[in-house]
């Protein structure tokens, strides 16, 4: 697959239908054949919306008869169990009338509902959205106490994902918003024969959410779980275009504010990112993109484009690798305000 992922989580609201053909044929003219969706999609979850983007996608592979061509990612919504996560989705009942969650159920009935959207027979890759489980998963770092109301046991998501994949519904699977802990469970559970071994992990990571690294990145390295990094521009802070109060028009943040990447340390930190980019002469957007392309435990970036041109920057980022002395002054920055927005 394509190291560069066209994400797809605002086809159908931010972005409309036409805008949203137009970048999928951009993204495949240029060669990216990797595209990720989830059944929630599109944000923000409102009634009525939940799997509209499925149906765009399922409709434009139809009339463009490439569904061989493309790998195709899609996620299951695990159970409201999270607070971090409902957070930002507080509105799951939106979504297949609340039922959602990651027991064998409640996962077969979610793939069986995005193949009939997505008019195809299999996906590529099956990723539950985020943990069944209460856990700091998505956004944040300190400890939380386990509850004692987690949802479906990672076992049985497991194993329900490898019956598909026998069934040939589902090609391989991985995992999403996923801590070190559920990690090493799924490849625990694969060893003990409950189920294939996960092939991703579709995190965040930017240069103002490094947390991946301080445990993730190490099952990356010698387990082969390649990292699927979403958000690589932190909601699109790390161009700038937020700074000093600034609020364009189309801009994601500013038709869906999140404080994630707004904060003080964030912002104080986005303007040294800028500073280094400027002075070695290199685009914002393309030194975000490039520093995320090519750590060594990246498999892909999930680039949410609104326009062509933040494909054709995603790409140009992809093949071009960072200096050591522009690498060691980022390293410098990060030191001194580390993960900002985690």
């Amino acid at each position: 697959m394509s190291r560069v992922c066209l994400g797809t989580m605002m086809m159908g609201t931010t972005t409309s239908v036409t805008e949203a053909e137009v970048l999928l044929d951009h993204a495949i003219e240029l060669g990216i054949n990797f595209v990720d969706t989830a059944e929630i999609y599109p944000i923000p979850v409102r009634p009525g919306l939940a799997g509209r983007t499925d149906r765009l996608l399922g409709d434009w592979m139809h009339r463009r008869r490439n569904r061989d061509s493309i790998v195709l990612s899609a996620k299951v919504a695990g159970a409201p169990n999270n607070q971090a996560i409902m957070g930002r989705y507080a509105s799951l009942s939106y979504v297949r009338d609340g039922d959602v969650g990651l027991s064998r159920a409640t996962i077969r009935a979610a793939v069986e509902d995005m193949l009939t959207r997505l008019r195809t027979d299999h996906l590529d890759l099956l990723q539950p959205h985020w943990p069944d489980r209460q856990t700091n998963a998505m956004k944040e770092l300190g400890f939380r106490e386990p509850s004692r109301s987690d949802g479906s046991p990672i076992e049985e998501t497991l194993t329900t994902m490898g019956e598909l994949v026998e069934e040939g519904k589902v090609r391989a699977i991985g995992v999403s918003n996923e801590t070190a802990w559920g990690v090493s469970e799924y490849l625990r559970g694969a060893r003990r024969g409950a189920g294939p071994r996960i092939s991703t992990i579709q995190n965040s990571y930017n240069l103002l959410s490094r947390s991946y690294e301080t445990a993730l990145s190490e099952f990356s390295a010698r387990e082969g779980v390649g990292l699927l990094a979403y958000c690589p521009l932190g909601m699109g802070t790390l161009t700038g275009k937020y700074l000093d109060n600034r609020a364009p028009v189309r801009g994601r943040l500013t038709r869906h504010p999140h404080p994630r990447y707004t904060g003080g340390q964030a912002v104080r930190a986005t303007a040294r990112y800028l500073d280094i980019a400027a002075r070695h002469g290199i685009g914002p957007a393309v030194l975000a993109h490039a520093f995320v392309a090519h750590r060594p435990f990246v498999t892909a970036t999930i680039v949410g484009a609104s326009e062509p041109g933040h494909i054709d920057q995603a790409l140009a980022a992809a093949e071009a690798p960072l200096g050591q002395e522009l690498l060691a002054e980022i390293e410098r920055v990060h030191a001194e305000i580390p993960n900002p927005a985690p």
